[in-house]
Formats: C-alpha cells, sequence, structure tokens
C-alpha cells in the first residue's frame, strides 16, 4: 500500500515536471508541442474535412432515413438504408453543385473578364474624377500637392524597397498556390470519403464516445457533459446550417434582383454579397462596400439603385428570412455578437469571425450554468441587487 502511494506520488511529479516544460517551450523556447500539433492538424485535414462534412450533411441523411423507412418493410431493413440515404444525400448534394456551378462559373468569369478588360478605362474615369475635384477646389489641390512634394521621396522608396519584394513574393506564392489547389482537392476528396464513412457509422461513434465517457465519470457528471453537448449541438447545428442556408438564399435574390435591375458584373456581385453574408452583423457591410466600388465605376446612377436594393434585401433578411431559419438559435444579445466577431475574427480571421459566435454562445451557456449553480450553494442571489439590475418603467412604483 505504502509502495503505491509512493508510485502515484512520484507519477504526479512526472507529470508536473513534464507539463510545466512543455509549457516553458510553447511560450518562450521554439514551440515544439505547438510544431508538433501543426503537423497533426495538417496531416489529419482530410478527416477534419470528411467530420465537418458529415456534420452539415447529417440531418439530410436522417430525412432520408425516415423517408426510406416508411417505403421498405420491416424484414428489409438494415444496413441498405442507411446506404440509400448516403447515395440519395450525395446525388442531391452533387446535383445542386453541379446546378449551381454550371449557371454560375460561366457568367463569373465573364465578369472577371469583363472587369480586368475595363481597368485602363476605370483608371480614366478617376483620374477624371480626381483632376476635376482638385481643379473646382484649389485650396485642396494646394494642400494635396504640397503632401505629394512632402512624401514623394518616401513613397518612392516603399514602393522599390518594400512594395516590389513583397509584390516578387507574392507572385511565387500564386504560383505555387495552384499546388496547394491540388492538394485542397485531394484532401477534399479523401474527406468525402471519411464522411460516408462517418454518416454510414455515425449511431456507434455516439455510442462509443458516450461508452468512454461514463467509463471516465461519475453519473452526474456524465449527465451533464451530455447535456451541455447536445445543447451545444444544438446552437452549432441550428447556427451553422441556417447561416449557410440564409447566405446561400440572399446570393440567389440579389442575383435575381440585379439581374432584374441590369446591374454590371451581376454573378461576381452576388457571389461577394452571399459569401459574406456568412459573418454575422458584419458580412453585409463587408460585400457591400467592394461591390458598390464596382458598379460605381461603371454608372453612379446604377449604384445608387445596387445601395437602395442591398438596404432592402438585408432589412427582408434581418426581418424575415434570418429569424425564420436561424430562428435565434444562439440566444445571444447584440453586444456579445460583436465581442464574439472581434475576437474570433482576431485570432482565427474569417473563420473565426464566422465560428466565433456559436463558441461564444456555448461558454456562456457554460458560465451561466456554473454561475446558477454557486449561486444556489449561496442561497441565491440578494433580490435587492437583483431590483436595482433591472431598469424602471414608466407607470410602475419604486
Amino acid at each position: 500500500m505504502e509502495k503505491k502511494h509512493y508510485f502515484y506520488w512520484g507519477l504526479t511529479a512526472f507529470l508536473t515536471v513534464c507539463a510545466l516544460m512543455v509549457f516553458y517551450d510553447t511560450v518562450f523556447r521554439n514551440g515544439v508541442l505547438l510544431n508538433l500539433l501543426r503537423v497533426l492538424l495538417h496531416a489529419l485535414k482530410p478527416v477534419i474535412y470528411g467530420a465537418v462534412l458529415a456534420y452539415l450533411l447529417a440531418p439530410m441523411v436522417n430525412f432520408f432515413d425516415r423517408l426510406i423507412l416508411r417505403v421498405v418493410p420491416p424484414a428489409r431493413q438494415g444496413a441498405l438504408v442507411r446506404a440509400g440515404s448516403i447515395l440519395l444525400t450525395l446525388t442531391v448534394v452533387f446535383y445542386a453543385c453541379y446546378v449551381l456551378f454550371n449557371m454560375l462559373i460561366p457568367q463569373l468569369y465573364q465578369s472577371v473578364v469583363t472587369l480586368i478588360g475595363n481597368m485602363q478605362s476605370y483608371y480614366k474615369t478617376v483620374y477624371a474624377w480626381t483632376m476635376k475635384l482638385l481643379d473646382d477646389n484649389p485650396r485642396i489641390a494646394a494642400v494635396v500637392f504640397d503632401a505629394a512634394d512632402k512624401y514623394w521621396g518616401e513613397v518612392t522608396k516603399w514602393f522599390t524597397g518594400t512594395f516590389l519584394p513583397q509584390a516578387r513574393q507574392t507572385i511565387g506564392a500564386l504560383t505555387s498556390g495552384v499546388l496547394s489547389v491540388l492538394f485542397f482537392f485531394k484532401d477534399l476528396f479523401i474527406g468525402v470519403i471519411v464522411s460516408i464513412y462517418l454518416l454510414a457509422l455515425k449511431e456507434k461513434f455516439v455510442f462509443g464516445a458516450k461508452r468512454l465517457l461514463y467509463s471516465w465519470t461519475d453519473q452526474e457528471m456524465y449527465r451533464n457533459i451530455v447535456k451541455s453537448l447536445a445543447q451545444a449541438n444544438t446552437i452549432f447545428s441550428g447556427f451553422i446550417r441556417g447561416k449557410l442556408l440564409d447566405s446561400l438564399i440572399i446570393g440567389v435574390l440579389c442575383f435575381i434582383g440585379a439581374s432584374i435591375l441590369r446591374l454590371p458584373y451581376t454573378p461576381l456581385v452576388s457571389v461577394i454579397v452571399g459569401v459574406t453574408n456568412v459573418v454575422p452583423y458584419f458580412g453585409p457591410v463587408l460585400g457591400t462596400i467592394p461591390s458598390a466600388f464596382l458598379i460605381l465605376l461603371v454608372n453612379p446612377v446604377q449604384c445608387l439603385y445596387f445601395l437602395i436594393f442591398i438596404l432592402i434585401l438585408q432589412q427582408l433578411d434581418g426581418n424575415l428570412i434570418g429569424p425564420k431559419i436561424l430562428g435565434g438559435s444562439t440566444k445571444l444579445p447584440s453586444f456579445w455578437v460583436i465581442v464574439a466577431i472581434l475576437i474570433g475574427g482576431g485570432f482565427f480571421g474569417v473563420l473565426g469571425m464566422f465560428l466565433g459566435v456559436p463558441v461564444f454562445a456555448c461558454l456562456r451557456i457554460i458560465a451561466n450554468y456554473y454561475t446558477e449553480k454557486r449561486l444556489l450553494k449561496k442561497g441565491g442571489f440578494p433580490e435587492d441587487d437583483a431590483a436595482a439590475a433591472v431598469p424602471e418603467t414608466k407607470g410602475e412604483s419604486t
């Protein structure tokens, strides 16, 4: 018994020293653990892609499961039902992608070619606007020319010393980007295969995970973790799938409206508006600015029409389409939505801006759970302080 006690003490000391060494190396040295994690994540990219695809396609597979079970006799139900559901799901997804790309890619390509071909005329237009502004406002012209004379040397130095080397690096990165795209499609193809396996055996994976969790926790902790994961799944599934569907609808509506208004670069503008709409709160602004600038270069009046149309479309999305699809899945106040987007975008870019809201909502649920649990131990929150936190309204007695 005493030897076993010393063994546990020695194991605890060893693990503590290892944890301190890993922390020191991660924060102050080369970060071997972080490099190892990067290599591991890079190797597991196909599995991650497959898991994401399986998570997004699971509701459709469940729908086809229920549909097939109504038709197939009980004696023939089994693995073939799930195989049929997966086959129907993949067929619907691939056909939808084919139709979308078949409609979008040719027009998108034509829009990009037209944009590149009109770059010279756009330059002349902007140059003419600028010169007219300076001719009509001599004071502004004097300030601009003085600043140009003052900073011309610094601009030239920056252009030759910073911009040109970075441009060469960018060209090299674009050249190697072709290989990155090929590797991405290779990982995506493997990810599709992985997603098929995950969809076929998703109940077994869930059962195995619950069994492992139950073996390492007590019953109360097990129930709390399962309940929290169920709430997190509700938040993530409702938000991510809903936001993707919402953005697709907005992109299609933008394409239809821009086509009716005969706006230039309709496919390109619709893609920009639809893709940026994925980002909560700031997405509409991020998509409207470059789209409006492209249309402004062609026709200022059409740019005004576009801004009015986008304003109406965003009001329709914010008050009707978005609430119907998302259904307030995160139940996160607007202030915390902004905080979540800023923090997520600061650490992980556009992906962080997209996932920051559901992640923050899950963290908020966990924080509220432990807060309520500790308050129950203390007998609740003081009534005077709770009443002071509620703003007074007219007609209420103080």
